[in-house]
Parts: C-alpha cells; sequence; structure tokens
C-alpha cells in the first residue's frame, strides 16, 4: 500500500518555477493545478480546469480534483485520486486501458468542440425583436381570462 499524503493548496495567479511537494498550486487566471506527482518522482503534474479536462471543488478550505490523476506519460505511471487535500491511490492500469482512456478524452473534446463550432455558426438575428407595444399586455393570458365571462 501507498503512503498516505495529504497536500495543501495554493491559490496563485502564477504557477511557481520550483514546486514544492505536497502543495496543489491553484492558478484561477490560468485555470490550472500543478503539483509534483504523488508518488514522489517530482514529474510536475498539470490539470487543466475545463469542462472536457479537469474540474476543482474547493470547499472552503480543502480541494478536490475531478476525474483522477493518471500520470501515464511518466516513468511511474501513478493514478490516484485528489478528493480533499488527501490522495487515495486508485489501481494502475494497464497500456490497454491507458490507450481507451486516451481514445475516450479525445472522442470528447471533438465533440465538444464541433458542438462549439456550431453554435458560432448560428445564424444571429438580423434584427432586434420588436418591444411590447402600449396596450398590448391587454392581449396576455392572465387579461383574456380576466374578461372571461363566467357565469
Amino acid at each position: 500500500m501507498k503512503q498516505e499524503i495529504a497536500f495543501k493548496h495554493e491559490f496563485v495567479e502564477f504557477v511557481p518555477e520550483e514546486l514544492k511537494e505536497e502543495t496543489l498550486y491553484i492558478s484561477i487566471r490560468f485555470a490550472t493545478v500543478s503539483h509534483l506527482c504523488a508518488c514522489g518522482c517530482k514529474s510536475k503534474v498539470v490539470t487543466p480546469l475545463r469542462p472536457t479536462d479537469w474540474k476543482l471543488i474547493f470547499d472552503g478550505k480543502t480541494i478536490s480534483l475531478y476525474p483522477s490523476v493518471g500520470s501515464w506519460s511518466f516513468p511511474c505511471r501513478s493514478h490516484y485520486w485528489v478528493r480533499n487535500n488527501k490522495v487515495q491511490w486508485a489501481e494502475q492500469w494497464s497500456q490497454v486501458q491507458m490507450d481507451v482512456g486516451r481514445a475516450h478524452d479525445r472522442r470528447v473534446k471533438e465533440r465538444s468542440h464541433s458542438l462549439g463550432e456550431v453554435l458560432e455558426e448560428l445564424p444571429m438575428p438580423a434584427h432586434k425583436p420588436e418591444t411590447a407595444k402600449p396596450g398590448a399586455a391587454e392581449n396576455g393570458f392572465w387579461q383574456k381570462l380576466q374578461k372571461k365571462p363566467w357565469g
């Protein structure tokens, strides 16, 4: 079983060149969380905060990241969750699992990118919609209901 690790966190504008072990550096301005790999190999882990990447939860006291951190490109291939500033170790993935996970991430990003392009291509109205004219409110649902003879 791997050692228990509790991260500290620092909100920063710019991530420092030299990272301290067991510290999460959160840059809201650049939407990233950076830290040294929890296994101790000293590899720099950068988790971009985007709808198609990681999400950050700050409860006022601790940090959690979703999804898990998989250091697949590092020799250590560490895999862990950061929940309430604590590292929770996950099973190490096989090469097949990593390939499937990367393919899934690519599809999600491509779909998100395609949706963004579709939204950008939607036509904008050529003119502003007309505003209500004086007296138009009397044609509304509640006004018609009030005028309806009920007896």
